[in-house]
């Protein structure tokens, strides 16, 4: 019996130091990588996709990223206009943090591009949706006691004249959403991330219905697979709603 329950014991033994050792395979690293093309100039707008987990970040306008992933995940790095790379340091030697540098070739075959805008960078696209909203107080007299100035109270509130000031404000902020989205869209449509026309900017955005709130909350990576996701819900919408004319029915005249 207690041979028995010694052999147990080594084999439990043997069996949790093999997981300790496996378990080392899957510690966490940071990446604090630089992304470079083959003159050596910074690439700006990189987006870093990690392969397993589907999640990822953007590269800052100076070429540098951060992200952190398991050692033996694989990272794919990419940007407009160049081939894409992987990463992967499963084969590395031991350390919690890498600092990378990866240089991307660029494409040999990339057609003319017609520029709608000029584009700016992500970074400065979103310090602008930082700024978005408006707060209907600047558009309010403050200090103003019902009972004491009633009728400067009800003109404050009711009257169209600051009815119109709120108005007016609250449009011109959603105009600023409005071309900003437009703004991000050219970077996803070219990152083939959604597939739309110009023309059919307004109506996703009118489709998407998204908040001051939640983009100026949100992460550039989380905005991104949200309009991804909606992207495809607006597909299957757009699908639901088609309607076939009388003629498509007349096969017989084809």
């Amino acid at each position: 019996m207690r041979r028995l329950l010694l052999l147990a014991l080594l084999a439990s033994l043997s069996e949790l130091s093999i997981g300790q050792i496996d378990s080392t395979q899957y510690n966490w690293i940071e990446v604090k990588g630089k992304i470079r093309e083959e003159s050596n100039q910074p690439i700006s707008n990189v987006i870093v996709i990690n392969q397993r987990s589907k999640t990822g970040a953007f590269g800052r306008s100076d070429g540098s990223y951060y992200i952190k992933c398991l050692k033996t995940d694989t990272l794919t790095i990419t940007s407009l206009g160049y081939y894409p790379r992987n990463l992967c340091f499963k084969d590395s030697t031991d350390r919690t943090v890498y600092q990378p540098t990866t240089y991307l070739s660029e494409r040999t075959e990339t057609l003319a591009i017609v520029e709608i805008f000029a584009p700016r960078d992500l970074e400065k696209i979103q310090a602008d949706i930082m700024k978005l909203g408006y707060e209907e107080k600047d558009f309010v007299l403050s200090g103003i006691n019902a009972f004491a100035s009633p009728i400067t109270f009800l003109y404050e509130e009711f009257s169209k004249k600051e009815q119109s000031k709120r108005e007016v404000a609250r449009l011109e902020n959603e105009d600023k959403k409005r071309e900003l989205l437009k703004e991000l869209f050219h970077y996803y449509v070219d990152y083939d991330i959604i597939q739309l026309s110009n023309e059919e900017f307004d109506d996703f955005i009118n489709f998407m219905n998204v908040s001051d709130e939640f983009m100026k909350n949100s992460s550039q990576y989380d905005f991104l697979i949200f309009v991804r996701d909606r992207f495809n819900d607006y597909k299957i919408a757009r699908r639901n709603t088609l309607r076939f004319k009388d003629s498509d029915y007349d096969f017989d005249q084809d």
